[in-house]
């Protein structure tokens, strides 16, 4: 693994995390969602339970999943945070942690930090390569 893929590992697990919660949204919604049929025709009221349990299960098993994805992130976060302070550099530090623990653009981390994007270019290669990951 290289020092970059190593630090995208949190931006990649954040991105399954969002992926995740959006098919779990659309699980909850499959879940509460009615249909009203109106006909003068007489109707059993009861529901497929069978189906309705189906999706419960699915709701809860993708909440499980997520709730791990989280504390997986949590700790990954933690251990590139201690990688990125073992930086001698202040700076380097600053726009290692703007980038791979902040997900911020390029633009965004060269406005904060008063460059522009080609010398944050070139700080972020000096960065990766003082790093030294576990």
């Amino acid at each position: 693994m290289t020092k970059k893929e190593y630090l995208n590992q949190a931006y990649w697990l954040d991105r399954r995390i969002d992926s995740k919660l959006e098919q779990l949204s659309a699980l909850k919604d499959m879940a509460t969602r009615t249909t009203s049929v109106m006909s003068g025709e007489v109707v059993s009221h009861t529901r497929n339970v069978s189906s309705m349990q189906d999706v419960i299960v699915k709701i809860i098993t993708m909440e499980n999943e997520v709730n791990a994805d989280i504390d997986r992130l949590v700790d990954l976060k933690a251990e590139i945070m201690r990688v990125i302070k073992a930086v001698a550099s202040p700076e380097h530090q600053t726009l290692l942690e703007l980038r791979y623990l902040c997900f911020k653009p390029w633009k965004v981390i060269a406005d904060r930090m008063g460059y522009n994007v080609r010398h944050v270019y070139r700080l972020h290669e000096e960065a990766v390569e003082s790093i030294t990951i576990p």
